[in-house]
């Protein structure tokens, strides 16, 4: 109680209108001090991220953070009202009301979570999915109460042909009422790679099935991460990069058996890409982007044939390449470089591509300088700085 308390005494700094509305192009990013780094710190940083920009760099907003949360990742519901937070440390769920001023963090009770990765909504904005890494299930929610009202769990023993494992990505295609997570790594050690995602059926929570996403033998550690359905795709697709085997799967929707096929589609380790992590599209959905961790680059492929994609570019970012967000434009994709303050996976600072030039033309590097890595990165809301006044 006392954290909470905390936290909403130190997020009313967030509302500082006067500066906000004078930036173009503002992006939200939480942050932890870097390894060895004592005393330890947490926090969220609004920066100007904008070229054109007098403040371009500048952090327009700093928040402190409790130094026990291990903030990881930020998800924006369908309307981007409430951003979402989850958390390695205490707290794996948290919720901000994004149309509120001051700025308030909530923490949401999943006591079934155990360290909270990802999260995935429903189209119609009323339900929330999170993966519990720790805990091996995925936490239901009201996303209109923010109350949890299911735990979905499936034995984690080998010998089960059905399993949820460490699970860390999910995809959710409500037309097909699929949900894909990931079978990842065991959250304490990095231990216990895993080979394997699980599809679930939306609507009943029923654990259907657990495929395996490698032609080597078991345990082949590929560690699946990210699951990411291709908007407006006929039949569905899922994208699943395998973290540690360096490849992308695609899982096609077969409507004659209602199930996912799955197949590989990329191979990163010719191209001497490692640790393959986010997924991202273009407005338009021809254009895919993926990061890469080590050693640091935003691959940009053409996907007007989805299971066939075609590298256009890997364009070289720093150590860590992790999440991805998009000027609304898409003139410019910024990338947060620092992935679990990983040894040569943790530079620390943002890198401004312009993909007009296929090109890095500037890095953000105001955390790095001040010993911090950012976790994740966010757009705020186009409509901020009308709401802001």
């Amino acid at each position: 109680m006392k954290t909470i308390k905390t936290l909403k005494s130190l997020l009313l700094g967030m509302a500082l209108v006067s500066p906000l509305a004078q930036a173009e192009i503002l992006a939200m990013l939480n942050y932890e001090s870097k390894p060895n780094v004592t005393p330890r710190r947490e926090g969220i940083a609004i920066i100007d991220v904008d070229p054109g920009s007098k403040n371009f760099s500048k952090i327009i907003t700093d928040i402190p953070l409790p130094p026990d949360l291990v903030g990881h990742h930020i998800f924006y519901n369908k309307d981007a009202s409430k951003a979402y937070f989850t958390s390695l440390g205490s707290n794996p769920l948290q919720v901000m009301d994004m149309k509120k001023y001051p700025y308030r963090l909530k923490t949401i009770a999943v006591p079934d979570c155990q360290v909270g990765e990802d999260v995935a909504f429903s189209k119609d904005n009323k339900t929330w999915y999170l993966t519990c890494m720790g805990s091996s299930n995925v936490m239901v929610g009201d996303a209109q109460t923010d109350k949890a009202v299911k735990t979905i769990a499936a034995s984690e023993t080998k010998s089960a042909s059905t399993f949820i494992s460490y699970p860390h990505g999910i995809g959710l295609q409500d037309d097909i009422d699929r949900i894909v997570v990931t079978s990842t790594v065991r959250p304490s050690d990095l231990g216990a790679p895993g080979e394997t995602v699980t599809v679930i059926e939306a609507s009943s929570g029923k654990v259907l099935s657990t495929h395996k996403l490698s032609d080597k033998p078991s345990p082949s550690g590929v560690s699946p991460v990210e699951a990411v359905f291709l908007p407006g795709a006929n039949p569905a697709t899922v994208y699943v990069n395998n973290m540690f085997g360096g490849t992308m799967w695609a899982g096609v929707w077969d409507q004659d058996s209602k199930e996912l096929k799955f197949r590989e589609i990329y191979d990163f380790n010719p191209i001497k890409q490692g640790v393959p992590l986010e997924i991202y599209f273009n407005h338009d959905h021809n254009r895919m982007f993926v990061t890469t961790a080590n050693p640091g680059a935003l691959n940009v492929f053409d996907i007007s044939q989805p299971t066939q994609p075609k590298l256009l570019k890997s364009i070289p970012t720093a150590g860590g390449a992790h999440h991805v967000v998009f000027s609304p434009d898409e003139h410019y994709a910024f990338v947060q470089n620092s992935f679990l303050n990983l040894p040569k996976m943790d530079d620390g600072s943002i890198s401004v591509i312009d993909l007009v030039k296929m090109e890095k033309t500037a890095s953000i590097d105001t955390l790095k300088e001040q010993g911090f890595n950012p976790n994740c990165i966010v757009m705020l809301p186009e409509w901020h700085h009308d709401d802001a006044h």
